[in-house]
């Protein structure tokens, strides 16, 4: 699918609510890539926002394509995206799912996805880093870029070589606009910051997204979500102490409490703490093996 007319979103935190009940049209078999894409995404706890989001950008990549048709011009389409929020909250994830859309639209050559760090695009001596970025981008002509922790390429100083690697991503932006697709992410406060390294920076974003933290209702779901992938059970009677201990660790953590990760970890400790309890025991019945209990979800003391 070509790639017609420019969209700026912004979203900001709200009240996660669903969407809306589906009328006939979304049933329609045109709209196949939408409602698979979409059956993929009822696994995610949360994140309203970034399925309408979704929704948005699938939605006008389909009109773009029925204008074309009708014979509108149309002008090139910049999707650059950039992504904001405290670590865990499926920043990475919605990159993905977004990359494996626009691909099955066409919107993208390729529609491979690259995930990158600094040391992808930082080199060691002058020139090195410029070059370095250009392959980089090179590798993801076609297909997504994604580069998480994006403002770590602003550390070091002035006479750190991240600098020349914001300044020829911000050139490739320029020379290659409709031939991959850039994603960074970061947290909220440094990603404001990084924006603020190179004048084209922002503009070149017309899409951004903001990843809220997942509520201890939403921690709670994902925990158990994790559990099950694990062929485990949380007692009934586990839930308190366990959604007490989410809370604790989002006080005690703040904004370095890495949400879904935090809980998987919660769960892969609660998995040592269980078999050391089951291995004091003879017998161990299915249902014991699969059982974690609230003694291991025992707060810190």
């Amino acid at each position: 699918m070509n790639q017609p007319g420019r969209i700026h979103v912004v979203f900001q935190p709200k009240e996660k609510t669903p969407l809306a009940a589906e009328p006939e049209w979304y049933r329609h078999p045109a709209h196949e890539v939408l409602l698979d894409i979409e059956k993929e995404m009822e696994q995610l706890i949360g994140l309203a926002d970034l399925k309408i989001l979704v929704r948005e950008l699938y939605a006008t990549a389909y009109i773009n394509q029925k204008r074309i048709e009708a014979g509108i011009q149309a002008k090139g389409q910049m999707l650059h995206m950039l992504f904001t929020g405290n670590p865990g909250t499926g920043k990475t994830t919605a990159a993905r799912i977004i990359a494996s859309m626009f691909k099955r639209l066409r919107i993208l050559e390729k529609g491979h996805f690259i995930e990158a760090e600094r040391a992808d695009l930082v080199g060691e001596y002058i020139g090195h880093t410029a070059q370095k970025t250009r392959d980089l981008v090179k590798k993801a002509l076609g297909g997504v870029l994604f580069i998480d922790e994006a403002y770590s390429l602003a550390r070091g100083g002035e006479k750190d070589f991240g600098k020349e690697a914001i300044d020829t991503l911000v050139k490739q932006m320029e020379d290659h606009q409709n031939d991959f697709i850039l994603i960074l992410a970061g947290y909220p406060r440094e990603m404001a910051h990084f924006l603020t390294l190179n004048p084209g920076l922002q503009s070149r974003f017309p899409i951004t997204h903001h990843f809220a933290d997942y509520t201890v209702d939403e921690l709670y779901q994902i925990a158990e979500q994790s559990a099950h992938e694990k062929w485990y059970d949380i007692d009934s009677a586990a839930k308190p102490i366990l959604m007490e201990k989410i809370a604790e660790e989002k006080r005690k953590q703040g904004f370095r409490f890495a949400n879904g990760r935090n809980i998987r970890t919660m769960i892969e400790k609660a998995a040592r703490k269980q078999a050391i309890r089951l291995m004091k025991q003879t017998m161990h019945s299915k249902k014991d093996l699969r059982l974690l209990k609230g003694e291991d979800f025992e707060l810190s003391k």
